[in-house]
Parts: structure tokens; C-alpha cells; sequence
């Protein structure tokens, strides 16, 4: 399975992108414990008291990044594995890779930084281009059959 250069391409940015999720997730933790934001009144408990089981603005921003990861990097976890067995061009299938990743990872440090539009949304459409790109491809090489 490594001998496939565009699958091994695949399984480098798939992996950076699970990582940056997991730093996504950490991060809410720690901004529920600077802020006392916790979700669960014996977190609370534990953290100050039950006037800490509330719910907090930036909280709130960072798992909307994390949902909005969800929401792309699972789906592009699929369509990249299976276009990575469709033979593509290794050079044309990186770029691919490259671009979703470099577009997520803009899309979270402009959520999170709150940087003025249209950053984010340029970013998160920037990253559908290679997605779109695969699933067509997908699509055609399964119509061909």
C-alpha cells in the first residue's frame, strides 16, 4: 500500500489534518478552563462551582471550528482514499492534498483569530476546489466501467 506514492501523499496531509483536529480540541479545553466555561456541572463543580456550568463566547467560536473540521475533513478523508487508487498523477494529487490542507488550516487561524472577512470563507472555498476536483474524478472513473 505505501509503494502508492499519491496513497502515501494521501496518508501525510490526512494525518496533519487528524492532528490539527486533536490541537483544535485540546485548545477548547484549555479556553474552557481559562474562561470557566465548563459544559458539565461537575466539571464546574470541580472548577469553582455550578455558576461555572455556563456557556462561553469563545467556547461556543472553537467548536464551531472544530464542527465546521468535521464537517469537511471527514468527508475529504474518504474522497482523497479513494482517489488516491484511481492512479492520478502524483504531482497533480499532492497539489490536491496541499490545497485542502493549506485551506483548513487558513479557514481555523481565521476563526479563531477572528480576521475579517472574507478570509475565512475564501479559505473554506479554496479547500472544496480539490475536494469537488476528486469526487468528480471519482465519479467519472466509476461511469466509465
Amino acid at each position: 500500500m505505501m509503494q502508492n506514492e499519491v496513497f502515501a501523499s494521501f496518508l501525510f496531509f490526512a494525518t496533519l489534518l487528524i492532528l490539527k483536529m486533536f490541537a483544535v480540541a485540546i485548545l477548547t479545553g484549555q479556553v474552557r478552563l481559562r474562561r470557566k466555561a465548563f459544559a458539565n456541572p461537575e466539571d464546574a463543580l470541580k472548577h469553582g462551582g455550578l455558576e461555572f456550568h455556563r456557556e462561553d463566547p469563545y467556547v461556543q467560536r472553537c467548536l464551531r471550528v472544530h464542527r465546521n473540521d468535521m464537517e469537511n475533513i471527514f468527508p475529504f478523508l474518504f474522497i482523497g482514499a479513494v482517489y488516491s487508487f484511481l492512479h492520478p498523477n502524483p504531482l497533480v494529487a499532492w497539489i490536491h492534498f496541499l490545497i485542502f490542507f493549506l485551506g483548513r488550516m487558513v479557514h481555523t487561524v481565521a476563526y479563531l483569530l477572528k480576521l475579517r472577512p472574507p478570509i475565512r470563507s475564501v479559505a473554506y472555498s479554496v479547500a472544496q476546489i480539490p475536494c469537488f476536483s476528486m469526487a468528480l474524478q471519482i465519479l467519472l472513473s466509476v461511469t466509465r466501467r
